[in-house]
């Protein structure tokens, strides 16, 4: 298979909302990482979102450089020419974009997908961009994403918004914040549908929250109130006639329960964005290699080691069947394992 065409990932978004299942969005930062994540998505028989962060990007350039567009082109360029391989489509993303970010960022990947790509009648490279108006207040968040999400449609992209705040902290960005913040309400959705349509204008996919926190956490230490996400697709859909009228993306899933995801995913979710447990699921297998092969990855006492052990290949494998497995994880509690057609 391969990265998804557009009309290919909206098909992917149909299928999802409709079999009430949701797609793993996985945050990386490196061609490594890329292609762990296309082996959990195979393993699990379902498609998938590769995304990565604007530090993700930078680091991706090199991490003395720290070039955001260079790196994520770099990103995209490598799964486009590596996810042939695998029986699976993916979708290409770019995740948290605050308004300090865009005009160096974002906005340069759009005119850069436009130029390069679809205006000679190729299919962009990423098919996706969230804006992150989650800092702003909630009329300048979405004067912002009604001129993006004009702007995607010509580059045959969809557009991703969040509405509300995510608590916590991710990729250096903290939101600490708590209380009635970290709740979108029914007020949001009506706005948010009265300024860019309900698809009519172009598609985008809502991140609502409803008590999400970026971060590590225990199971249990984070309440999350899925049922949020109900109460404002009912309010919206009464008001114009439509049923589950946004396609919705959760983040900060790290210590929900399956329970609390799988009702999210019932309510409209159709991405989750999975990150710190991907990177520890990365990790760990690293650090097990290290310890158990302390002699022959350190030269000890003057000896030489042990090549086959210090190989970066040799624990990388082992780091990339980590994340693989997380992922089938996660695909098996968002429904979508065995969903790829």
């Amino acid at each position: 298979m391969a990265v998804a065409t557009p009309d290919q990932y909206a098909e992917m978004i149909d299928r999802a909302k409709a079999g009430k299942f949701a797609y793993p969005a996985v945050n990386v930062s490196s061609s490594q990482t890329a292609i762990a994540a296309l082996q959990g998505f195979s393993d699990a028989n379902t498609d998938g979102i590769i995304q990565v962060s604007f530090g993700g990007a930078e680091y991706l350039s090199g991490s003395t450089v720290k070039d955001r567009i260079a790196g994520s082109l770099a990103l995209a360029e490598f799964v486009h020419a590596v996810a042939k391989n695998y029986p699976i489509n993916v979708a290409l993303h770019t995740d948290h974009c605050a308004k300090e970010v865009l005009p160096t960022w974002v906005e340069p990947l759009i005119e850069w997908d436009l130029e390069n790509r679809v205006k000679k009648g190729l299919n962009p490279l990423f098919q996706s961009h969230m804006w992150d108006g989650s800092a702003v207040p909630v009329d300048e968040n979405l004067e912002i994403a009604e001129r993006l999400l004009e702007k995607s449609v010509e580059a045959k992209k969809i557009l991703e918004i969040e509405v509300g705040v995510v608590g916590g902290e991710e990729d250096g960005v903290v939101a600490d914040v708590d209380g009635d913040k970290l709740f979108s309400t029914p007020e949001d959705g009506l706005k948010t549908a009265a300024k860019l349509g309900l698809g009519e204008r172009g598609r985008y996919l809502t991140a609502l929250t409803f008590g999400n926190v970026h971060g590590v956490y225990k199971p249990g230490n984070v309440k999350l109130t899925p049922s949020i996400l109900l109460d404002i697709q009912k309010a919206v859909g009464a008001e114009y006639g439509k049923d589950m009228p946004f396609d919705l993306v959760m983040h900060g899933g790290s210590g929900s329960s399956i329970e609390e995801i799988q009702t999210a995913v019932d309510n409209g979710v159709i991405k989750m964005n999975i990150d710190t447990d991907t990177q520890y699921a990365f990790t760990r297998p690293v650090v097990s290699h290290m310890f158990e092969n302390y002699n022959g990855v350190m030269k000890v006492d003057g000896e030489v080691g042990n090549k086959k052990a210090y190989d970066p290949r040799a624990w990388g494998k082992k780091a990339e069947a980590g994340l693989a497995a997380r992922l089938v994880e996660a695909a098996e509690n968002l429904r979508s394992a065995g969903t790829h057609v």
